[in-house]
Order: structure tokens, then sequence, then C-alpha cells
């Protein structure tokens, strides 16, 4: 889950036939409230959730309890960072219709599924969190010795199996903390899945399938549990996903028979690693609104140019006659995002011979900043000019939310004997 942060459902993949069609996948994705969003947050993250809202059944929630775990003292700031990020993520082409764009704090599920999770977690699962440690060093000046940031990993796992979400786009940097989500959803069903007459129950499921259809999933659980054959398994996951005869319910109970484990309460979500276009800050670094080196989503285009034409460049180019190094130059890096080949071939070959000044080199980048931001500008026009839309937005989303995350914690709590 992207600072700047799919469920697979029981019977999406089904053969295609008369009916509704599949549910698609779900994928989740959340940021803190940092307020309006730059440049750096759209080719970060921003760029794929607009992509990733046609395929899949996208979850994007704005993670304002998250914000709370390193800058707690912060209080006064949150509201108006909230709804200035989901106006870009709205300029941005986040389509409500398209996706569900929700509050994490208008949901106290969020909090139940983290309390009951943090109950069978190891602390040491939390203490490896390489971020943990990371982040400790970066942010010295905080007070971090608190249980909410030492905890918030497994808030975020509580964030992603509340909604059973099959994949999570995240940067190579965040990988860790899908892959503690997964470990979180594999002790849970380890400990609480298994139902007491499972066998039985699982016994009058394949009564419904065909002689042919048991003794081959017979055949491919044995392979799998004895010898560990992932081909195996997908081999039993097809004969059940070919069979129209089971109910979503049935088919999962069977998934859980043929791997020997108990029945699926979490799911295991995947990391998706898109492609993703690594924005810096105007000086080199990473692009931060603290580091003053950012540009907003919404600049004034004029601030634009301004600050592009003021960028530092290669060291060596103290005259307009001396040739340069692209590489070392940070308006490359924007090229590299901005600019067409033919456009970089120019640049490296003026740039390396001194054909071109720097403030030439800059011009292509300015323009094609300028274009990018007028379609979010005039988008987000009509969200300014009318507040109370963009709050009916989000409550409409947390309200669709609201249903998927009350319906696991039904299934949570009576997995864990809570339903009396």
């Amino acid at each position: 889950m992207s600072e700047s942060i799919p469920t697979t459902s029981a019977d999406a993949g089904a053969s295609p036939g008369p009916g509704p069609a599949p549910r698609r996948e779900r994928v989740l994705s959340g940021m803190r409230p940092t307020g309006a969003m730059h440049l750096g947050h759209y080719h970060g993250a921003l760029k794929n959730w607009v992509r990733l809202q046609h395929d899949y059944d996208c979850f994007y929630f704005v993670a304002d309890w998250h914000a709370l775990t390193t800058h707690y003292e912060e209080r006064g700031v949150i509201e108006q960072n909230v709804y200035d990020m989901v106006v870009d993520w709205l300029a941005a082409g986040i389509d409500p219709n398209d996706a569900t764009i929700f509050i994490q704090s208008r949901l106290p599920e969020h909090a139940e599924l983290f309390t009951l999770l943090a109950m069978g977690t190891p602390l040491g699962w939390l203490e490896r969190v390489p971020t943990y440690k990371d982040q400790m060093e970066k942010l010295k000046d905080r007070d971090l010795a608190t249980y909410g940031f030492l905890g918030y990993p497994l808030l975020q796992a509580a964030d992603i199996l509340i909604y059973k979400a099959a994949y999570v786009p995240v940067g190579e940097d965040q990988s860790s903390h899908v892959e503690l989500t997964r470990e979180v959803a594999r002790r849970f069903n380890h400990l609480y899945g298994r139902e007491s007459n499972f066998d039985e129950l699982a016994r009058a499921v394949l009564k419904k399938l065909g002689k042919d259809a048991v003794k081959a999933l017979e055949t491919e659980r044995k392979s799998f549990q004895e010898e560990g054959s992932e081909a195996a398994l997908q081999g039993g996951r097809a004969i059940l996903e070919a069979s129209r005869s089971l109910a979503a319910a049935d088919r999962e109970r069977l998934d859980a028979w043929l791997r020997g484990t108990g029945k699926t309460i979490l799911h295991e979500p995947l990391a998706l690693h898109t492609e993703v276009k690594k924005l810096p800050g105007l000086d080199g670094a990473k692009m931060s609104k603290s580091y003053g080196n950012a540009i907003a989503m919404r600049e004034e285009p004029a601030e634009v140019e301004k600050k592009i034409r003021r960028m530092p460049t290669d060291p060596a180019r103290v005259h307009r006659s001396d040739p340069g190094d692209p590489e070392k130059c940070p308006v490359w890096q924007f090229h590299q995002v901005y600019s067409n080949d033919e456009t970089k071939t120019w640049v490296v070959h003026g740039c390396t011979t001194a054909a071109i000044g720097c403030l030439d080199c800059k011009q292509p980048v300015i323009e094609a900043i300028q274009r990018e931001q007028l379609p979010w500008r005039e988008r987000a026009e009509t969200y300014l000019a009318n507040p109370k839309q963009v709050h009916w937005i989000v409550e409409v989303g947390t309200e669709r939310a609201r249903t998927v995350a009350r319906q696991t914690m039904r299934e949570v709590r009576d997995a864990m004997g809570l339903t009396y």
C-alpha cells in the first residue's frame, strides 16, 4: 500500500455460460492522506489505479488511521488532506462508477479485524518487517515507540483481508507487507478454518460430482499432499472450476479438502507488480512536498514553468558551450517519463555536443507536464465547485465497502466462536 498503498470471489473465473457474468477479481490499495497529490504520486501509483479500475473490482481507500501511526499529534489537517487527495484521485481519472472510494476510519470493522488478528500474530513477525526499522531510522524526530506504529503492518493486513482482495498493487519496497498479510491469513485459517465435521462435509460435496471427476480429484489431491506438486493443485482446481454442479461455498470447501487444510476464511492476496515510472523531485531526490522539490498535480502552468526552468542540471555544464552528460542531470529523468524516443535522442545529442542549452532541453518537459495537467485541472474544477459531490462519492463508496467488510466480519466472528 502506497504511502503516497484484487478478492478472488469464490466463483471468479468460472466458465462462461447463461446467467450473470463472473465477478471480477478485487484489487485493493490505499494512500495516507497527505493532501494534494504531486506528479510522483501520479506516476508511482495513481496512473496504475486508473488503468486497473477497468479490469478489476477496485477498492481504493484513504488510510487516515495509518497517517496517525506516524503523525498522531497532527489532527488539525487530516480532514482537509483527505478531501484534497480524493479530488486529485478523481481528477486523475478514478471513476467512482468503476472503483469504490472510501475512508478507512469510517469502517470500525477494520479496527475489529486488526484487534482479532493481533491475538494470534507473533510479535516477531511485526518486528522483522523491513520498513519498521527503516522508518525508525528515517523519522528520528518523531516518537515512534508506540504500539500503533509497531502494529501498522497488521492494520494494513486487516485492510486487505477484510475485502478478500486477490491483488495488492505495490512497489518492490512494499512486497514484505503483502507477504506478512499472506502469513497472517494462513495462520488465521489454520487456527480457525477447520470445521469439526469438515471431512464429513467435504464427502457430502464430493457426491455432487461425477465418479470420474471424484477419482481424478482424489489423484490430484494425493499428488499435491504427498509430493507438493503445484501442477497437481492446479489440476485439481481446474476440475472444480469445470463442475457447474457446485455452488461457490461447495467449491471453496473442496478446494480446502484438496489442499488438506480447513475452510478458507481469509484469502491470501498476491502482490501485483505493475510497471511504474518513478519520477524524482526537481533536485533528483525522491519527490516530496516536505523536501520542497515537488510539482503538484494541479500546479499552475506558470509555476510549473518556473520550477522546471530553475532545476539544477549537469554541474559540468558551467558555460553554454560546455558539453554535458544527461545521466548526471535531473532533467533527463523527467525526459525518461515525458519524452518520446525522438525527443530523447535530440536531448542526448544536443547535451553531449553542447548543441543545445539547458533551457532548450527543459522546454519539452515543461510543455509535456502542462499538457498532462490540463485534463486534471479541468476535472478538478467540477469537484472543487461542488464539494458536496465529493463527499457524496465518498459516502457511497464507504457504504459499498461496509457491505463487504460486515460480511467478512460475520464469517470471522463465526469461525472464532464469537457469535454467542
